[in-house]
Parts: structure tokens; sequence; C-alpha cells
């Protein structure tokens, strides 16, 4: 038996209004420059940027699409790419073009057949390689370093949120401002660490067909990211967000009894 959310949950579009009043300032930085990226699973994206757009082929698919373009960090870029021929997927970029360093987050909205007894909207991730010269520092890769931390993210004045991360899979938020004040949920989560104080956290809902995938800067405190999904009319939502970081505790396990 399905079970109903409560009545007064809030639709995906109801939430994400104004979500990204704080969200930093798109970039034209990267605007008249073409990169290739080498994934590790073997594909190959090529990018042309123009203001507001880029032009990418893969070798199976290619399209001049919209593109926002942030910089996170120094020489490190937010790249959406909003797919107009495909609008039930989007592709998030981390690109380092200093340390060549590359994370793609591929988010898709699948059939609700598709995806029984998981989230609606799935999330693979490739990490690559910038082409033109040798990648420096760390690979991009999965980490534990935020489990046991709580902290608060300031969206707008009427978006602030609690996240407390619980596992290496699993995150709980509740809004403490907002339309949504009073709710809370636990979801499936997945985090990478992307460089020294640099992460990149992602988390697929439950109750609603939403992915979030953003990066956090925990130097400077901010995060940036989108949302993708399902709004309440039924309409495919590609949304940008941003919040400023407030670190609020943080929970140390015994050996032996750390989560998962």
């Amino acid at each position: 038996m399905a079970v109903e959310n409560p009545k007064d949950w809030k639709t995906y579009d109801q939430f994400a209004y104004g979500i990204d009043t704080n969200r930093l300032p798109a970039t034209k930085a990267l605007a008249g420059s073409r990169h290739s990226v080498v994934f590790e699973d073997g594909r190959r994206l090529e990018l042309g940027f123009a203001d507001g757009s880029v032009t990418w082929s893969d070798g199976k698919d290619s399209a001049s699409d919209a593109c926002e373009v942030i910089e996170v960090a120094p020489d490190t870029y937010f790249v959406e790419i909003i797919s107009a021929g495909r609008p039930k997927e989007a592709e998030t970029l981390i690109l380092n073009l200093k340390s060549r360093r590359a994370l793609s987050i591929y988010s898709l909205v699948r059939e609700k057949e598709e995806s029984v007894g998981e989230p609606q909207v799935a999330q693979v991730f490739r990490p690559g390689i910038v082409d033109g010269g040798p990648a420096t520092g760390m690979v991009p890769q999965e980490t534990r370093d935020l489990i046991g931390l709580r902290a608060h993210f300031t969206y707008s004045p009427n978006h602030v949120y609690e996240h407390t991360y619980l596992s290496s899979k699993r995150y709980a938020w509740q809004n403490l401002v907002g339309v949504q004040r009073g709710h809370g949920d636990v979801d499936l989560a997945t985090t990478y660490k992307f460089d020294d104080d640099q992460y990149v956290f992602t988390f697929r809902e439950f109750k609603i067909a939403v992915a979030s995938t953003f990066f956090y800067n925990f130097k400077d405190l901010r995060s940036t990211g989108k949302f993708l999904g399902i709004t309440g009319d039924g309409r495919i939502q590609n949304s940008p967000a941003g919040a400023h970081i407030r670190k609020v505790s943080m929970t140390y396990y015994l050996p032996g009894q750390e989560p998962v």
C-alpha cells in the first residue's frame, strides 16, 4: 500500500521559489573557450562555451544548450547544462582548469515504474580529467568526511534548512524557516570530495520526485547547486539554488560504532 505524503506537504516548485537568492553570480570566464573531458568509464565530452550556452558532443549525442557557469572556488567552475531536447535529464560538471580534475553528475527523472522502492530521480557520477596537460591533486572520490556534521544553510531570508549527515548513504533535513517549516525527512545521499575543503553533495528524495547537486566550498562557507524534479502540475523543472553555510556541530563515533 502506497504511503501518502502529509496533506500539507509542499511540492517541489513551492519550496524552490526564491531558493537561489543567495546563489553566487554566473561568470563569462569560460565564454569562447573549448575543453575536452575524458572520464574514467571512457566517455569523452567535448565542450565549446559561449555566453550562456555550450555546444557539446560525447560521440553518441551532441547539441547546443543553455548553460550556466559559476566560479565556486579558484579556477573551479560549476557548469550546469540544461538540455532542451532531453528535459528529463541534466548534467552538472565540476571543472578545475588548473588541476584538470573533473566530476560529472548526471541526473535523470525516471518513470515511476522504473523506480519502485527508490527515489524517482536517479544520479550517475563520473570522475574525469580535462585534456591539455597532466592532472594534479587528488582524484574526486566518494568520501565519509561529512558524517556527523550538522550545518545550517541559508538560501534566502525565507529558506533556512538544517542538514545532518548520518552515514555514507543517507542524510536528514528539516526546514527551520520557510514554507516547509516543521517538515523534514531522511533521504539517499552521495558525497564526493573534490579537493581540500571542497565537496560535491547530492541527494535524492523519496516523498517527491526531486534530486539535487551542490558544490560546498567550506573555506568560503558557500553552497552552489541545483534541483531537478517534477513540479506539482507535472512539469520537469531544473532550478538553481545557493546558500550561506554555518557549521553547527560535529558528532564523533567510537571505534567499531561508526555508521555505514
